[in-house]
């Protein structure tokens, strides 16, 4: 192990203290500092103990968490969901922001490996499970959220983000809306990807296509307000958008303030997930509510139950959703 922090302090160009002290997640380290060890962890496919657990014969009720963003509201709201829940079970939990960075799933998955986890939930909007097979060769508890992770586990929470993308758009058709625009934000977000191609099937049912797909790289409310200010300065300009989270709905609303545009009498805006801004901003935001909470707690107790050996099978608990409709949309 000593040679492996040596060999990690030298590409990281830092201490071996410093190297410890991230890989033990125990004493401060700059940002910098911190970035350039993850690095060098994953640069070297580095997962330190990784037999200790098994050596050791005993549950070290300790948990991981591996989320994309606590920035996100659903992914915060998730994050406290899980951690409460755990902490009834007499587990800690060590939540990991990967900020969609392949090089931090992977220096976050040889920390938790280090801390000899007894489970992990994970939560990653991309395609790739490269970074975590390492928990699964280790034979690690894991269950993912938000979307299945075939070739990782067999164990998923999720909700059919398709039927809630068909929702929004079935919504809107019924309003008598057919220039309907879309705005997604990340792109390369599964979850993302099957709510616009919900919203699409539902449209072309009725013989009607989006008037506009804009597509953002970032999942929060100036990504929103940017992609949607585009869109309405565009003619013919759509009568509603479809935001694929809320955040991305929220910006839009902003986005229509700006121009001076009525919501809902010269626009309506629908969203997904129902995070609390939802009903706190003006007009009030019509929107799919996924159940956050509950969301995090079945993954809690499915993980509970694969690591005390009660689970074996493949499961996947696909949680039901609901529109909400409140002020933000209205009849053409």
């Amino acid at each position: 192990m000593s040679g492996n922090i040596k060999k990690i302090a030298e590409l990281a160009q830092t201490s071996k203290s410093s190297v410890s002290r991230v890989i033990n997640n125990n004493g401060y380290v700059s940002a910098d500092v911190r970035e350039r060890v993850e690095k060098a962890i994953a640069s070297i496919n580095y997962h330190p103990n990784a037999g200790a657990r098994t050596l050791r014969g005993s549950p070290s009720r300790l948990v991981g968490v591996l989320l994309p963003s606590l920035d996100v509201p659903f992914f915060g709201i998730l994050a406290h969901s899980i951690e409460q829940a755990f902490f009834a079970l007499g587990y800690q939990t060590f939540i990991c922001s990967t900020a969609e960075s392949q090089d931090r799933e992977q220096a976050y998955v040889g920390m938790l490996l280090a801390q000899r986890i007894d489970g992990v939930i994970v939560a990653s909007s991309r395609q790739e499970v490269d970074p975590f097979t390492p928990l699964r060769d280790r034979n690690i508890p894991m269950v993912a959220i938000d979307r299945p992770m075939p070739g990782l586990t067999d164990v998923c929470v999720h909700v059919d983000n398709h039927y809630g993308g068909t929702l929004l758009a079935k919504h809107l058709i019924e309003l008598g809306h057919r220039e309907i625009a879309i705005i997604s934000t990340p792109r390369h977000s599964e979850p993302m990807i099957q709510r616009v191609n919900g919203a699409c099937a539902a449209l072309a049912e009725h013989g009607l296509k989006p008037v506009q797909i804009a597509y953002g790289n970032e999942h929060n409310l100036g990504a929103g307000r940017r992609l949607a200010t585009k869109l309405l300065q565009k003619t013919p300009r759509p009568t509603a958008i479809i935001g694929t989270s809320d955040t991305a709905a929220i910006g839009a609303m902003h986005a229509a303030v700006d121009l001076g545009i009525n919501v809902p009498g010269d626009l309506s805006i629908a969203g997904f997930d129902d995070i609390p801004e939802a009903s706190y901003v003006l007009p009030r935001l019509t929107t799919v509510s996924q159940p956050t909470r509950k969301i995090g707690e079945r993954a809690v107790h499915r993980l509970h139950q694969m690591m005390s050996g009660e689970l074996e099978l493949a499961v996947e608990d696909r949680l039901p959703l609901k529109l909400v409709v409140r002020q933000s949309t209205a009849k053409i």
